[in-house]
């Protein structure tokens, strides 16, 4: 079963769930790269990838469904916006695990100069 899958039959339950599901795609990622520098129509997402207009079509409605990108219609094109707020939550929760691992590394790495530093005061008691 595909992630848009997941998506679209509401096995996927949070907005965190739904942003990671949509956001595992490279050519999703890159849509949000684009879009991250400004709105831009389905047409023109269609230009900057080397995929059809259907297949960019299917990538913007996952997003969408994930509350990523909002598409909206202006006369007879669909513009698509980023939703900075849904990229944020997934974010924040990437930064508490960041913080997290940073700490017990900085905590590692107090032990392992300690290590050092008594390894170094043996070897000087020794010699």
């Amino acid at each position: 079963m595909t992630t848009c899958a997941l998506i679209n039959n509401h096995m996927v339950v949070n907005q965190l769930d739904t942003a990671f599901a949509a956001l595992s795609d490279p050519t999703r990622r890159a849509m949000v790269e684009r879009l991250s520098h400004g709105p831009a129509t389905v047409h023109g997402l269609t230009e900057s990838f080397e995929i059809s207009q259907q297949m960019i079509s299917k990538h913007v409605a996952c997003l969408v469904r994930a509350r990523i990108v909002v598409k909206t219609k202006r006369g007879r094109e669909s513009v698509c916006t980023l939703r900075p707020e849904a990229i944020k939550t997934v974010s924040d929760w990437a930064f508490n695990y960041r913080k997290l691992w940073e700490e017990r590394l900085d905590r590692l790495d107090a032990v392992v100069t300690q290590m050092k530093k008594d390894e170094a005061r043996d070897g000087r008691k020794r010699g």
